[in-house]
């Protein structure tokens, strides 16, 4: 069973996410930034897949671009690029720092900052996402309720499968 606590800061449009994942934190770090790994979790929940094309040059310096959506006319876009990885060792916490710049079907775009930590717990990992930078409460809403649950729920299906 998983737990997660999402809280956001209207003065910094920030939010913080954390969730326990059934795996150790260098699990859920590869789930995380490998590219075969994230094509799999990716479309895992979805009865029809879409496109998903993805690229990690996990670096620091280097970036991941993932594109994906149902199909060639809806994709939605997204650049990191890395500034800090800190692969989590045998007993200590692991971090991933990225600047985001994405792009949706319909024109919108945005940067923001993400950063991640993996830290060991009972059960597993407990992985927190805070990201900051969004353009407005209704897009940083939207990732804290959706887009950032659908993420987590994918690959707690691919490290549960």
């Amino acid at each position: 069973m998983t737990t997660m606590r999402t809280t956001t800061d209207d003065d910094t449009l920030e939010l913080r996410l954390t969730r326990v994942l059934p795996a150790t934190p260098d699990r859920v770090f590869d789930a995380y930034t490998d590219a075969e790994k994230q094509r799999i979790w990716f479309s895992i929940l979805d009865a029809t897949p879409g496109i998903v094309e993805i690229e990690v040059d996990l670096r620091v310096g280097g970036q991941q671009t993932a594109v994906w959506g149902p199909d060639r006319d809806t994709l939605f876009r997204e650049t990191q690029t890395f500034l800090v990885i800190e692969r989590p060792t045998a007993d200590g916490v692991g971090r991933l720092v990225t600047e985001s710049a994405g792009s949706s079907p319909d024109g919108l775009t945005m940067t923001t900052h993400i950063d991640v930590t993996f830290e060991p717990v009972d059960g597993g990992t407990l992985m927190t996402v805070v990201q900051s930078g969004f353009p407005s409460v209704d897009v940083r809403d939207f990732f804290a309720s959706t887009a950032w649950v659908g993420a987590l729920d994918r690959i707690e299906a691919f490290l549960t499968r």
